[in-house]
């Protein structure tokens, strides 16, 4: 392995602390069954999904990104105050205005810290990471709090068979502090956006083009609408080019990796994208069977997934890849120094 690591102006980015948070609440194939003409075998074939997490009424994304970040600073043992922003990928906030990152400064305590949202799709929170990255490769922060959820059951159809099956709800948060001597943290990073894809995959209503109507409300226009052979289409081809370009350019191949963490979207994308890698699936972290699509949530859930299972260990090489609504493309190569 000949690593090619991409100097900074500043100070490098890595990330200290991870936590993760998905509501009790357990949808199971079985009680999709019941709502529509579907079947666990026909689901798990074509998703890989068993089971999926919904929000509890009363409590909006912003509560999910505030249990993880209340983890990442017990983890990391540090006051609230520290944290000087707050960045939150997310497609579900509370409501439109304020930012779900207000939310969660106030209801951590993070006194004097700003922030902002991402909406970047299910690549929300890779989108949400370079953002926070930046900010401390620059110097202009010692400690940014990047978090990515997604409460999907909000905004699912559960009379569309076709997208019901895959959505669930949670998230993740990390801190991320400047490296010590020594240490890279992260390394490159290849995002894209294509805009052509925004008819596959969109909630059509309540925003500023079609704000809610009686008969938006009636046309199901607030759900998830998604051509899913042309997302599907998209998601292997771009997933894979992206995961490949970030590797090519750094000097390595997926057998240089620790792990490769992808979205987790369907179990069939993910096979694909590490074939075309050359990533023996043992090295996969795959848990869409468990929690099934949380948007912008599935990265650090699966990074939690990959600390538990050890297959993230310090000083290893980690790939994210997440590909979304926007069309949206994001993969981040960094080196885990937890």
């Amino acid at each position: 392995m000949s690593l090619s690591v991409r100097p900074v102006v500043g100070h490098r980015a890595k990330i200290t602390a991870l936590g993760t948070y998905v509501p009790p609440e357990i949808i199971t194939n079985q009680d999709l069954e019941k709502l529509v003409e579907t079947n666990d075998q026909w689901i798990v074939e074509r998703t890989g999904i068993h089971t999926r997490h919904k929000l509890a009424e009363g409590l909006g994304t912003s509560d999910m990104c505030t249990e993880a970040a209340k983890k990442v600073i017990a983890q990391r043992g540090i006051d609230p105050s520290e944290i000087e922003c707050i960045i939150v990928g997310t497609v579900t906030p509370d409501m439109m205005f304020p930012s779900t990152a207000c939310l969660v400064q106030h209801k951590i305590g993070a006194v004097g810290a700003w922030g902002f949202d991402v909406s970047g799709g299910c690549s929300g929170f890779v989108y949400a990471l370079q953002a926070g990255v930046k900010m401390i490769e620059s110097g202009a922060h010692k400690k940014v709090l990047v978090c990515g959820a997604d409460a999907n059951t909000r905004m699912t159809d559960y009379t569309d068979r076709t997208t019901c099956v895959l959505f669930g709800d949670g998230g993740g948060a990390v801190l991320l502090e400047p490296a010590e001597e020594g240490e890279i943290g992260f390394i490159d990073y290849v995002h894209e956006v294509d805009g052509a894809g925004g008819v596959s995959l969109n909630m059509p209503a309540g925003g500023s083009l079609h704000p809610t109507t009686h008969e938006t409300i009636d046309k199901h226009m607030h759900f998830i609408h998604q051509d899913g052979p042309a997302v599907y289409k998209f998601a292997v081809r771009k997933m894979a080019e992206a995961t490949s370009k970030v590797l090519e350019r750094n000097g390595i191949t997926g057998a240089d990796l620790g792990c490769f963490i992808p979205h987790q979207a369907n179990l069939r994308i993910i096979n694909s994208t590490a074939e075309r890698i050359g990533m023996p699936m043992d090295r996969v972290i795959v848990n869409i069977g468990k929690y099934g699509n949380t948007s912008a949530g599935t990265i650090p859930l699966a990074m939690e997934t990959a600390v538990e299972e050890g297959k993230l260990k310090k000083g290893d090489l980690v790939l994210l890849a997440a590909v979304g609504a926007g069309f949206s493309v994001g993969a981040t190569l960094l080196r885990w120094e937890i």
